[in-house]
């Protein structure tokens, strides 16, 4: 099949890129837009590394083809850092420890950046259930949970 120019926003910016049918988004914005820090994880939907907003809803583009971002808004980690460094999100990431190898963190961050957007005071049990679908090899997922609610709390 022909491949046809593919025109979405990326981290806000317009983009019109050449994209076969068949491309995995995770694929189009890790190999042909250079953006690494979306992770290949599992390939299966099941870690949540690959996790990119699309019109501000999580979702695991290992498993979207890159054709239905025709249109739409795409937010990557990287879009989600503030010119200026990182992310008030992010920086309690760091201060609590909640990074580790760091594999996963951008999925994680991805997932609490939606929810802190639609519920800025969740309750724990709230952001359990938002990251659910993220895992995590080295943390024990404690460190994750204090960093999201420190940054709901302002501190």
């Amino acid at each position: 099949m022909a491949w046809t120019p593919l025109r979405f926003r990326v981290n806000g910016h317009p983009r019109e890129i050449p994209c076969p049918p068949e491309r995995i988004l995770l694929d189009l914005l890790r190999e042909d837009l250079e953006l690494t820090g979306t992770k290949r994880g599992c390939d299966l939907g099941t870690c949540g590394c690959c996790a990119v907003l699309i019109d501000g809803r999580p979702t695991l583009s290992c498993l979207t083809l890159a054709r239905l971002a025709e249109g739409r808004e795409v937010t990557t980690i990287e879009g989600v850092s503030p010119p200026q460094g990182l992310s008030p999100l992010q920086r309690a990431f760091v201060e609590h420890g909640a990074t580790q190898c760091g594999f996963c963190t951008p999925g994680f961050v991805i997932a609490a950046t939606a929810l802190l957007r639609d519920h800025p005071r969740p309750s724990r049990a709230e952001v359990e259930r938002a990251v659910a679908g993220n895992l995590c090899r080295c943390t024990g997922y404690t460190k994750i949970v204090e960093a999201i609610l420190a940054t709901a709390e302002g501190r």
